[in-house]
């Protein structure tokens, strides 16, 4: 234990192991569902279902354990929804590419990325990004995890007149979301410890009581194998040969640079970690996320990155690596008890996402919302990741305004050379997108 403590620095950051545990296995939790989900859309493209479940289970492993390990971070890694999508409906089944073409995509964008991070070109981005707008990212990334859980437990739902609206109380699902929102909300302001994970259990026997969910026949199954995906990345390498390929290439770069990289500042801001304006150890956390997606190609998944759930565990009181080492330890075991994970329901999980989306909002505080050249961009980052349902196109919307905003303030000398290069990168990236 001693040991332990020294290495990821417990007592330094005011956390304990078993802290660090239950941040990890709320994390773990808040997250399982892309066992199921990742499969099923990737599945659609034409690739084996069984070894996608154990691909998502092990490049989520790694990268959790690498990160953990080397940047000293309670942060989360799995192959990232929207780019699972657009994989399958995009490029698979838009484009007519076949999924073992669009994996070696992957594998060629994943490179690219790493060369980013060796040259610290995504740490200089880090770097660069005004402190109001870190806020804002936080705080826009909060709203769009909260919208998830909104949506994932019915309490909203789709609506062709006004896109959302209220979800129906006729709906079960939802009076299992409002039970467990409930029960985390009096835990939470009554100050007890582990609030969040517990709320989660509650609700997920309130859900095997009501008939919402079933206990599995069997806890334990065989791990699916990967031979059917493993190493087809590599081998079909060299039908990146058309300019239709290399678009859909730097379409995966493009999209998981930022979404990653707006995830990564939005965690590091909640967990209280930035260091003067500056992420420290950046380039280690970059490097181990960057490293996660080579591994993930290779094992034949879509590009894995920084979870935006990695907030409940950062929110039940995960400051160090050790959290993402446990949330590793337990994507290994699901892989073996995958059965069990039914129970946690999109549905129980649901409320852990808005009591973070609350805990995140705090961000808004520490943005100077007098300023209209910093309320403006600030703003649309805030709105705009829950609205195009995207970290990434948020943070675009924010970066693009703000040298323009700052220009009309007359205040140029506060514009640096990275946030330009940035607004120039960002028009080409919609641009890329819409091609």
């Amino acid at each position: 234990m001693h040991s332990l403590n020294k290495f990821f620095h417990l007592e330094e950051n005011h956390t304990s192991f078993k802290t660090e545990l239950l941040a990890g296995l709320t994390t773990f939790v808040s997250m399982s569902y892309i066992l199921f989900v990742n499969p099923n859309v990737l599945g659609a493209s034409g690739m084996d279902r069984g070894a996608l479940f154990t691909a998502t289970a092990i490049s989520s492993a790694f990268t959790c354990i690498i990160m953990g390990l080397v940047a000293n971070y309670p942060i989360a890694s799995a192959p990232t929804l929207g780019l699972n999508a657009f994989f399958t409906y995009t490029v698979c089944l838009g484009m007519h590419v076949k999924w073992e073409t669009a994996l070696a995509a992957v594998l060629v964008a994943s490179i690219l990325f790493i060369l980013l991070t060796v040259f610290k070109i995504r740490e200089l981005i880090i770097d660069a990004i005004p402190a109001d707008i870190k806020y804002a990212i936080s705080a826009g990334i909060g709203l769009f995890i909260a919208f998830i859980g909104l949506q994932g437990g019915k309490l909203i739902q789709n609506s062709d007149a006004t896109l959302v609206t209220i979800g129906s109380l006729n709906n079960p699902t939802v009076w299992v979301t409002i039970f467990g929102l409930l029960v985390t909300v009096f835990l939470m302001i009554a100050r007890v410890p582990g609030a969040i994970f517990i709320g989660m259990i509650l609700a997920a026997i309130f859900s095997l009581v009501t008939g919402q969910a079933q206990m599995p026949k069997t806890i334990v199954s065989s791990i699916p194998s990967l031979s059917p995906t493993f190493g087809q990345a590599v081998f079909h390498i060299g039908d990146i040969n058309t300019m239709q390929m290399w678009v859909v290439v730097f379409t995966f770069l493009l999209v998981t640079f930022f979404d990653t990289t707006g995830t990564l500042i939005g965690l590091v801001q909640q967990a209280g970690l930035m260091k003067d304006n500056k992420m420290p150890r950046a380039g280690r956390a970059l490097a181990a996320d960057s490293a996660g997606m080579l591994f993930g190609s290779i094992l034949g998944t879509s590009p894995v990155g920084a979870f935006v759930e990695s907030s409940a565990g950062i929110a039940i009181g995960g400051k160090t690596g050790l959290t993402a080492v446990w949330v590793g330890i337990f994507f290994l075991i699901s892989t073996i008890f995958s059965p069990i994970l039914s129970i946690f329901t999109t549905a129980v999980t649901a409320p852990a996402l808005i009591i973070v989306g609350v805990l995140m909002a705090e961000n808004l505080a520490h943005v100077h919302w007098t300023k209209l050249e910093i309320a403006v961009p600030a703003f649309l980052i805030v709105v705009g990741m829950p609205l195009t349902y995207s970290i990434s196109d948020g943070l675009a919307w924010g970066i693009i305004v703000y040298p323009i905003s700052m220009l009309a303030a007359k205040r140029f000398k506060d514009i640096s050379p990275m946030m330009w290069l940035l607004f120039i990168v960002f028009i080409i990236y919609f641009a890329v997108l819409n091609l």
